[in-house]
């Protein structure tokens, strides 16, 4: 880690990525209660494609969800794997994450089908799935490659079922678009040597 938590200790990291993804899925589910209480007003968010009005949508879709069972779904996957991966630090996390749901909404805007309305987290969670899978290998660190493995172990099912194009009511467009930005960032924002040995 660089800037400002360069002297922190692993305990403090992970604290501080702990607290920040709490905190991302508290919003989401008072987002949630929002949406229910305003008869589902939020929904509106999510992103139809091609329609150019629906790009200022391609940030907001990403923390709304059809439900409290899509948003339940998602809660688990979102905190584990972002957790993870803030704890190599904050700021680039979040530029990660900034790139991955730039990437998925953008994506998703230009090829899903026509009279769509896609909205959630997965597309995030895919993409993060995909940066800690591949992280690890890109800048040679032990740790990473294990924590990729593991997760590999953990999600790969789900993940590559999350991709069949067979599914009803699923945007794999939006899961695959979410995994490659995932793996982009990996390469994007891969550490200077100096900075990996650091949080190895």
């Amino acid at each position: 880690m660089s800037g400002a938590g360069a002297g922190w200790s692993r305990g403090d990291r992970a604290l501080a990525a702990g607290k920040l993804m709490l905190a991302w899925v508290a919003l989401l589910w008072l987002l949630e209660v929002v949406d229910v209480l305003s008869g589902h007003a939020l929904d509106g968010l999510g992103v139809t494609p091609r329609t150019p009005s629906e790009l200022v949508d391609v940030v907001p879709s990403a923390f709304i969800h059809f439900g409290f069972a899509h948003l339940a779904a998602n809660t688990v996957p979102l905190l584990v794997l972002g957790f993870l991966a803030a704890l190599a630090g904050l700021r680039r996390f979040l530029l990660v994450c900034a790139l991955i749901v730039i990437a998925d909404g953008l994506g998703v805007w230009l090829i899903a089908p026509a009279h769509t309305n896609t909205a959630g987290a997965s597309g995030l969670i895919f993409g993060l799935f995909g940066f800690l899978l591949v992280s690890g290998f890109v800048e040679r660190r032990p740790l990473g490659v294990l924590v990729g493995i593991l997760i590999a172990a953990v999600w790969g099912g789900s993940i590559l079922a999350g991709l069949a194009p067979t599914q009803t009511g699923i945007s794999w467009q939006g899961h695959l678009l979410g995994l490659l930005a995932g793996v982009a960032a990996a390469f994007v924002f891969r550490r200077p040597a100096a900075s990996r040995a650091l949080t190895s």
